[in-house]
Parts: structure tokens; sequence; C-alpha cells
């Protein structure tokens, strides 16, 4: 069987048992499953997935009893990061152009612009690498008092609400995982111990985990 939590790929299959001996059915059914999932990937479906055996994470398809149930859980985090990114770049300034082309993808706490080979289990940060995004998103209030990730958030949450949890937070990021990152303030921000000159900039950021 293949089962998603969203609009991406969503198959139930029956394996039929007559003609083969008892003894075999669980050999055959993994083997069935297999070339089902092979199948599955080649039309599209996302190759980050979770396995379950007779409900159990994790297990070999092999280890299936009969009756029991071999369940591939698809996570397509290109589809959902694109979308975020799009969000994202959808609010953003466009004088230069240069803010709504600086988001980046930190699965797992490392950068990252594979999309496709994120695991099933990681959790994605989105944010932007410009020093000024603190100050854009400050800014960025419309008339409900809602700022450019949390709108973005809102509209992510509306659409893959059953597969994913979205939430805005203000992160330190630290050394060596993008060359702008941290920046360090050059003056102070306000009152806040976090927005003195000297201390590092903290990014607001979309955080994404599957459900």
């Amino acid at each position: 069987m293949m089962a998603t939590g969203f609009e991406s790929f969503d198959r139930q299959l029956t394996f039929a048992t007559a003609g083969i001996e008892p003894e075999n059915i669980a050999k055959e059914l993994a083997l069935f499953a297999r070339r089902e999932l092979a199948k599955a990937i080649a039309a599209g479906a996302s190759p980050q997935y979770e396995r379950f055996v007779n409900n159990r994470p994790g297990l070999p398809e092999e280890a299936v009893t009969v009756p029991g149930s071999i369940l591939y859980v698809f996570t397509n985090w290109p589809l959902v990061i694109n979308a975020a990114i799009a969000e994202l770049q959808k609010r953003s300034p466009r004088r230069s152009g240069r803010f709504a082309s600086s988001f980046i993808v930190i699965a797992n706490g490392a950068l990252t612009m594979d999309f496709a080979r994120i695991p099933a289990a990681a959790e994605v940060i989105v944010t932007n690498a410009m020093p000024y995004v603190r100050r854009i998103e400050a800014g960025a209030n419309n008339s409900k008092g809602k700022r450019m990730f949390d709108l973005s958030r809102v509209a992510l949450n509306r659409r893959f609400n059953t597969g994913f949890m979205f939430e805005t937070r203000y992160l330190n990021i630290g050394a060596g995982l993008h060359p702008q990152i941290p920046y360090i303030l050059k003056g102070s921000q306000g009152r806040r111990k976090d927005r003195q000159a000297g201390s590092p900039l903290t990014y607001p950021a979309i955080v994404i985990n599957a459900l």
C-alpha cells in the first residue's frame, strides 16, 4: 500500500494470494511491495518515504506476517519547500530582487539545495541570508499586524494542513553554514539583549516538520 499526508501520491493495492503456497505468501508479498514501490517512484512519488510493516516503522518488507500490511508513507519535500519559498518571495521587497533570491533551506542542520534527498523525518528551515532580513520582517506588517514569515506560515498551514506543521521562529544560526551567516549587528536595534551591537543576528524562519 502507498499513502501520503497531502496532495501527492495515493494508491492502495490488492495482493492476490491464489495459487501461492502459504509458506511463500510473505515472501511474495514483500517482492510485490518492492516492485510497486519502484513503480510509484518512477511515476513521480518522492524517493523519500517511511516504511511500516505490520504497523511497525522501519522493518524490512520480508518481516511482514500474514494477515498484515506493508505501508509506504511518502514525504514530498520538493513540493512543500518550493511552496514555502514561493510564499515568502511573494511577500518580499522587489526593488533589486536580491532579497527574494536569497532564501536558503537548512535540513537537519545542513544547507541543502537537493530537496528530493531530504529524509522524511528531517526538520527543515527556510530563512533568508540577507543581513537585513529581520529589519524587513519587522517592517512588513500589514493592517492586521502579521508579518511576511507569519503570513506565509498561515498560507502553508492552510494548504498542507494534513501532512506538515509550519512554525515561525527567530533562530540563532552558527558560523560555517553560509558565508553571510551569522551577521554581527553593528548598531543596536532596540533594548533587547539580542538586538545590541556586537550580537549575532537572530533570523526569522519558517520551520517545517512532517506529521
